[in-house]
């Protein structure tokens, strides 16, 4: 994989989220100058366009026997998605996708689970997506994507999985959790998924949390991909996303993660979800999710 070669696939999708917004989220990405962004880098970005909902309209209605929203176009998106993602994988170019909510990493994974055979995964998020339908509040499926990846969850979004490699928990760490559901919690503990909360950020650090991160999965992993969610970060710093929750990340302590993960050299894919333009104010986190991108991939200060 070349880091220097830059694939950028869109996902302009929001159903799987509480709030409408999130499917704008690539397209004020790209409009405010991110592949622009990435060329002052020294980095060579080409566009392979979007993977959109299958073409038959979504009638918003649940699918019989499920409290699941969205649940068919969801499936059949992250379907579609999973061949695309695996296509660029395959092609040594370094796969970045902008959601969209964050069910589209349900066919991220998967698409990278058939190019990696140990996949490892850091999941940067005020959540843990951990929730399935028996344990889900609310029936929606961004809170789902990570236990899909686990194959936890609806057999409808289990089988994108079926040319997949298995993710092993223990190659998973979430970092910048705050609101974790019971079922997720009990699931973190029971299959040994090292969980970062934003407790353990403020006792011990952000430098000790990366550290820690990066020692995990730089053992035993032929890739590491980053699902970065913008709700991971605190709501005054990115206040254009669907799920606010205060108390988050800060602005630097961000972008020091995202610089250590370019230093240490594990990072072979990534996506950016649930930045939402309608709730956003003066494109403050479009801006942001720009240089936090530009950190991941080598942009420093000197």
């Amino acid at each position: 994989m070349d880091r220097n070669l830059i694939a950028l696939l869109r996902v302009p999708y929001g159903k799987g989220g509480a709030r409408p917004g999130a499917e704008q989220g690539p397209d004020a990405l790209v409009k405010a100058g991110l592949v622009r962004h990435l060329s002052q880098l020294g980095l060579q970005t080409t566009d392979e366009g979007a993977v959109l909902p299958p073409g038959a309209q979504d009638s918003g209605t649940q699918a019989s026997g499920t409290k699941l929203k969205h649940l068919e176009e969801i499936a059949a998106l992250n379907s579609d998605l999973a061949d695309r993602v695996a296509d660029v994988a395959s092609s040594g170019r370094f796969p970045l996708i902008l959601g969209g909510d964050h069910s589209i990493a349900i066919g991220t994974i998967a698409g990278l689970t058939r190019h990696y055979r140990n996949l490892g995964v850091i999941w940067f998020d005020a959540h843990g997506d951990l929730n399935t339908e028996d344990t889900s509040p609310s029936g929606n499926i961004h809170g789902m994507s990570l236990a899909v990846n686990f194959d936890q969850g609806h057999p409808l979004l289990t089988r994108i999985r079926r040319e997949s490699s298995r993710i092993d928990p223990s190659k998973v760490v979430i970092i910048g959790a705050r609101s974790l559901d019971e079922g997720e919690r009990a699931y973190i503990r029971q299959a040994g998924i090292a969980c970062f909360t934003m407790h353990d950020i403020d006792r011990k650090g952000m430098p000790y949390v990366m550290e820690q991160a990066l020692r995990i999965l730089g053992d035993g992993t032929d890739g590491v991909h980053l699902s970065f969610d913008i709700d991971s970060l605190d709501p005054a710093e990115a206040p254009g996303t669907g799920t606010p929750i205060p108390g988050g990340v800060s602005y630097r302590e961000a972008h020091l993660a995202l610089e250590m993960m370019y230093e240490s050299g594990l990072i072979t894919s990534a996506e950016f979800v649930e930045v939402s333009p309608p709730l956003d104010s003066q494109k403050r986190t479009v801006r942001l999710a720009i240089g936090l991108i530009g950190s991941l991939l080598g942009e420093q200060i000197l």
